[in-house]
């Protein structure tokens, strides 16, 4: 006995869903061709000319009006269809991981936000539906979402979407959580000398790293579960026989919620004060890029989108792990109702950031999951439009 698929009250009109879901056939190849080819050439933070000029193609092919260099930034994407009194912004990601490459499945969030975008452009009128692809980079370092946020990318936004791939089973959206982190520099200042004779007149700024590492070591017994942290050295020094001047450290913290994040990089940088004040050294620090909050799944489009991708034929299963990873999506949560789901290739089992899940994000898995993908958010933004246009709010 199969139990029917639950419908929703706010539940787009079956002629839009249909045609929703007919248009698969129109851009499906394309859509797994673009993730093949962004897979095929990774690129890094800020430097992902080839993948956004290819999705800055697709779409105007589609008939959207198409910038490329959006929001201060050289390869973030503003797409835009239909002039409705509604918009929803699909974002898309790109960037790889260095030595990796998109071994965290960024080809496949790609292709799925460039399909859904093609979707919906079919039904926009039938919605009063203005439809934006955001080429987002960045979002594994540099925190690219959080720049276009600050320059007016989702300004009159109503709600936005992403889908992310992941390895093992669907999950429920309201169950996928992140991890808010900062990034950050501390830099200790000190005075030269000879390291091959004595030098009194010498601050050595490594001894200023070296103790507050040591104690940044000793602070991880009294940290809560979950919280994470780690810190190394990318500049001490050049030569044995030098007493170096200046040394920076690179850390992180990460929790849970970004309330948390803030509470623990303030005893983190304890660690670090007591370093300068045992040599001798002045210290400062500042921020390596933006600090990503946690994801806020909304829970209207939270349940919508399982109930999409039921009636795609999968199955988001219940989790109650803790959270896992970051994304600068979550800052856009705090602003925007959205949703920042997982869609599984199926039949994976290697984990993000590998070099065997890069593996896995090409192929015929990977090609479902961006697919099925494409559709769940196309399918989850219709449904939004009717429950707007219901005279309900996403907002609480």
């Amino acid at each position: 006995m199969t139990i029917a698929e639950p419908r929703l009250a706010y539940r787009a009109d079956d002629a839009i869903r249909d045609a929703l879901l007919d248009s698969r056939a129109a851009w499906a190849e394309r859509v797994v061709t673009l993730s093949g080819e962004i897979h095929g050439h990774p690129e890094l933070a800020f430097a992902e000319h080839r993948a956004a000029a290819g999705i800055a193609d697709a779409l105007r092919a589609e008939g959207f009006t198409v910038q490329v260099g959006a929001f201060e930034l050289d390869t973030a994407v503003d797409a835009a269809y239909g002039d409705g009194d509604l918009t929803v912004a699909i974002c898309a990601e790109y960037d790889a991981l260095p030595g990796i490459g998109h071994a965290c499945g960024h080809n496949v969030i790609a292709a799925a936000g460039v399909g859904a975008a093609i979707a919906l452009a079919g039904v926009a009128d039938a919605l009063g539906l203005r439809v934006r692809l955001l080429g987002t980079p960045a979002e594994e370092h540099g925190g690219g979402k959080i720049r276009m946020l600050d320059a007016g990318a989702w300004d009159g936004v109503d709600f936005s979407l992403m889908v992310h791939a992941g390895p093992g089973r669907d999950l429920r959206c309201a169950d996928v959580r992140t991890q808010a982190v900062a990034r950050f520099d501390v830099s200790f200042r000190g005075l030269p000398g000879h390291a091959g004779a004595p030098s009194p007149e010498g601050v050595n700024a490594a001894n200023a790293a070296t103790i507050g590492l040591v104690a940044l070591g000793l602070l991880r017994q009294h940290l809560p579960d979950g919280v994470r942290t780690n810190a190394f050295v990318a500049d001490g020094g050049e030569a044995t026989n030098i007493i170096p001047s200046s040394t920076l450290v690179r850390a992180e913290v990460r929790a849970d919620t970004l309330e948390a994040v803030e509470g623990v990089r303030r005893r983190v940088l304890a660690c670090f004060e007591g370093g300068a004040t045992a040599t001798g050294c002045s210290m400062s620090w500042q921020d390596a890029e933006p600090t990503y909050a946690d994801v806020v799944q909304n829970p209207v489009l939270a349940r919508a989108w399982d109930s999409n991708l039921a009636a795609l034929g999968r199955s988001p299963q219940p989790y109650s792990g803790s959270p896992g990873g970051s994304t600068d999506m979550g800052n856009v949560s705090r602003v925007v109702p959205s949703i920042h789901p997982l869609i599984a290739i199926q039949e994976c089992s290697s984990a993000p950031h590998t070099p065997a899940f890069a593996d896995d994000a090409i192929g015929p898995a990977a090609e479902r999951a961006a697919v099925d993908g494409a559709l769940a958010l196309a399918l989850t933004a219709a449904d939004a439009a009717a429950f707007l246009r219901a005279g309900r709010s996403l907002r609480g």
